[in-house]
């Protein structure tokens, strides 16, 4: 591991400040993929800045919306009351992201910041990968691509972001708070994260030394029923090859309010809008559900290796929506 400077804030202010004013600075928080990144010798920050211990944990609540710090674990939010009634497919998220030991140490803030699972990107072995190495290549267009994506990808890029929470976070329209030397912005999730097109290193709206402090997640009205699904290769501990989080909102057969977003198939978590114009207002039926995941899929550009997910996301959307239909009726 490359030597590293160490520093535990005291003080928002100060954490911000700090690696605000040395590009080669970066925060430290659970550090569950940061800490591997860094073995691995992918990222090799001069100082690290240690925010664990600043007042940026917990979670509140009002009659419209969860407030959950950016410290708060993975295993403190699956375990709320509220997220447990209200926001079912958020915590089934959480608890198929990780096993137990990560939850209890991954961030919530370090969770939608966390970096692709891409295996070229994860070796530096491998001299060709732009996000990486801005301008050199990318080596999974023409190697093994399972794991890769197949929605806003482009000839520069096809990273998968890996988040399980993210997906039904952005079927939310949960929003960010960020601070940063300028003061505090809120970003809505959904214009977070940003495709690689030209610029894959570029992952997300934030500033050098900007610091995820709090999410908002709205609350679905009491009648709506949600799910997430994840498809994977094996049970235990291993990342998604597709996924669904559906949120409906149903009155007397009829889909009045649908939330519907994707992973294991995008390079930034991903709202499928069309998917939900499909459905709101139509019936929750066999047809419908085939034609919103198809809806979903448009724009795909799968490569031979990952042409299997097409179908397998469509599948895994279509049986997502029945499982919220069949729980809602």
């Amino acid at each position: 591991m490359h030597p590293f400077d160490y520093l535990r804030a005291t003080d928002t202010d100060q954490a911000v400040a700090v690696v605000t004013a040395d590009p080669e600075a970066s925060f430290l928080a659970g550090g569950t993929t940061q800490l591997d990144l860094m073995k691995d010798g992918v990222l090799e920050p001069e100082r690290l800045i240690d925010i664990t211990r600043l007042p940026l944990g917990g979670i509140t609540h009002t009659d419209s919306l969860v407030r959950v710090g950016a410290l708060t674990t993975m295993e403190e939010l699956a375990a709320d009351p509220v997220v447990r009634d209200r926001l079912p497919f958020v915590r089934e998220a959480l608890l198929l992201g990780a096993s137990v030991q990560l939850r209890n140490m991954a961030t919530i803030g370090g969770n939608l910041l966390q970096r692709t699972r891409c295996r070229y990107f994860r070796d530096p072995a491998v001299p060709a990968c732009n996000k990486r190495a801005p301008g050199s290549g990318c080596a999974a267009i023409t190697g093994i691509q399972r794991m890769h994506a197949i929605l806003g990808t482009s000839d520069r890029c096809i990273a998968l972001h890996a988040s399980d929470v993210a997906v039904p976070l952005v079927a939310l329209d949960a929003v960010v708070h960020v601070l940063g030397r300028e003061g505090m912005r809120s970003v809505p999730l959904t214009q977070f994260y940003l495709p690689p097109g030209d610029t894959p290193d570029v992952e997300n709206v934030l500033k050098h030394g900007e610091l995820i402090t709090a999410v908002d997640i709205p609350l679905l009205p009491e009648s709506a029923r949600s799910h997430y699904l994840k498809v994977r290769d094996r049970v235990s501990y291993e990342f998604a090859l597709t996924s669904a989080g559906v949120a409906l909102v149903m009155e007397d057969g009829v889909v009045q309010e649908a939330h519907v977003a994707l992973g294991g198939v995008g390079t930034i978590p991903w709202r499928a809008w069309d998917a939900e114009d499909v459905l709101r207002g139509s019936r929750a039926e066999a047809a419908v559900f085939g034609a919103a995941a198809e809806a979903a899929l448009v724009g795909a550009r799968p490569l031979p290796g990952t042409a299997f997910k097409v179908e397998l996301a469509e599948r895994t959307l279509v049986r997502t929506l029945e499982t919220v239909a069949g729980a809602a009726s």
